[in-house]
């Protein structure tokens, strides 16, 4: 069994035990740091905390008294810890303490560290800086409050002084629209470490940020999370709970890693996907358990402007060892993704009660940049999952989303408007429970799915199956038991694939111009 190294900073640590185990270890295992016993786990990816700066740290992993692997490191230098009590901040849930924790990072130096002890402290927006270390220890709570009032504006585009270009700061659902600022918010910041085992709370509820949502139409909904234009920015241990909107929200950043996360929000809240990389570059997510109220992961790169302004796809992801439960979507693509997705992997990992597992949301008029390209999932678990696969090329999102144009099944011209679906691979997959149907893959009679490949996949049905839509887009019937669907694919190789307990066809296939089942 091989125990790897993930990361470290001065304090803290993120290891990994690979026993063959998908999010959970096979068996309970004791961590030892420095011959102290300090975790027993069932996880694969482990955060260790309380680590001595500039220290040689030698971590083993034992099965009761037999021991599996080690592995060793040095952790950073750190020069001084600032903690935020010194600054005024009182942790009492009562005083916002917002300006005494910002003037901590302000003034934090270069291996330095802000320290956030236990306490409940009052917030509204934290800025981020470069070069910054700050440590959520155990029973810190950071609760946003809920007042508009109380937080600043980001506005969506300002226009530069000479009217070449612009500037674009808020944003809401692919559009560059005004938004308040986030609970956490950084704008150009590098080399940023956010950890522990504390807790960011947005402290959303049905009586405020998720209060009549529909209405909102000046100013959106504040994100848990959010970063634009940020490089090499690490999230690791904390949980994050009750977001007002989207929970983490990097957007147009680069060198990404969230690790050893808990995400959770209600199953019925408004809008609080898990994790939302929009046209980011080189994001790794690891060991992340999600429990929410819409999709876990979305992939996103903008709506039809931005799209076309910036051409900047979200690319490069790898997403792995993660627990996806409660979601529309364990890991959807879109539909806000004019920009294109490019280089996706979802590996090892399991997906409960989500409606779907894998989801793409397109439709025509995301434009010729909307590219999907070399995705693949393998290595899953998928228990209670609605529909384990579905690509959509259909989603009727948008105000025009229930046009001809966009729902119409007939042939329509090639041309600046029309997105399009390349390779996709999904392999080793276990899915038991399922309730509407196996797979349900609609591409666009004008330009098809270029390239599915299902290998070694199972699939068997929940005895009681919830009866409902495989994809959100017109002329599609509710069912359950439903088998795999396909339509307008040029290519599709079904290798080692098991439909049992549908009830019809377990095939169905519409305009599938090359089927190989070896």
């Amino acid at each position: 069994m091989e125990i790897s190294y993930v990361m470290s900073t001065a304090r803290s640590a993120v290891v990994e035990i690979k026993d063959g185990g998908r999010y959970f270890t096979k068996r309970p295992y004791r961590i030892l740091v420095n011959g102290e016993e300090v975790i027993t786990t069932e996880k694969t990816i482990n955060s260790l905390f309380g680590l001595k700066p500039d220290t040689e740290q030698l971590v083993e992993v034992y099965d009761n008294d037999t021991k599996q692997g080690e592995v060793s490191f040095r952790t950073d230098h750190e020069f001084v810890t600032l903690d935020v009590k010194r600054f005024g901040a009182k942790g009492d849930g009562i005083q916002d303490d917002t300006h005494f924790i910002q003037a901590a990072i302000m003034a934090c130096p270069e291996k330095g560290r802000v320290l956030v002890p236990a306490g409940c402290y009052r917030i509204t927006t934290l800025f981020l800086k470069s070069h910054l270390r700050l440590e959520l220890a155990e029973g810190a709570e950071l609760r946003a409050f809920t007042e508009k009032e109380k937080f600043p504006v980001f506005p969506g585009i300002i226009e530069s002084y000479d009217e070449t270009d612009q500037y674009n700061l808020g944003s809401w659902e692919g559009n560059p629209l005004p938004m308040y600022t986030s609970i956490i918010c950084g704008v150009g910041a590098e080399d940023v470490v956010i950890y522990g085992r504390g807790t960011i709370n947005g402290n959303a509820s049905k009586e405020t940020w998720w209060k009549d949502v529909k209405n909102i139409k000046d100013v959106f909904r504040p994100r848990l999370f959010f970063i634009n234009q940020c490089k090499n920015v690490t999230l690791q241990g904390v949980t994050c709970c009750n977001s007002p909107a989207w929970t983490l929200h990097p957007y147009f950043s680069d060198d990404l890693r969230f690790l050893d996360l808990t995400v959770k929000n209600p199953s019925d809240s408004p809008n609080t996907d898990g994790l939302d990389p929009e046209s980011c570059k080189n994001v790794e997510i690891l060991g992340v358990h999600f429990s929410l109220g819409d999709d876990c992961i979305a992939v996103k790169s903008g709506k039809i402007y931005m799209g076309k302004k910036y051409k900047t796809p979200s690319e490069n992801i790898h997403i792995r060892q993660c627990l996806m439960e409660d979601g529309h979507g364990a890991v959807t693509l879109g539909s806000e993704m004019a920009g294109g997705v490019v280089n996706l992997t979802v590996e090892d990992c399991i997906f409960r009660q989500t409606d779907r597992g894998l989801r793409i949301k397109t439709r025509r008029g995301r434009g010729k940049d909307a590219i999907l390209s070399n995705i693949t999932f393998r290595n899953l678990t998928l228990d209670h999952v609605m529909t384990p696969l579905v690509v959509n090329s259909f989603y009727f999102c948008d105000p025009d989303g229930k046009t001809p144009y966009v729902q119409s099944r007939d042939l329509y011209p090639v041309d600046d408007r029309t997105p399009s679906i390349k390779k996709m691979v999904f392999e080793n997959m276990d899915c038991t429970n399922c309730h509407v149907a196996a797979a349900f893959f609609d591409g666009l009679p004008e330009q098809k799915i270029e390239e599915i490949v299902m290998r070694n996949i199972s699939f068997s049905y929940a005895e009681n199956p919830k009866f409902d839509v495989p994809a959100m887009s017109e002329g599609v019937p509710k069912s359950s038991k439903r088998g795999i669907f396909a339509r307008n694919v040029a290519k599709l190789t079904l290798d080692n694939v098991a439909v049992t307990g549908q009830e019809g066809e377990a095939y169905e296939f519409i305009g599938v111009d090359e089927l190989i089942q070896p």
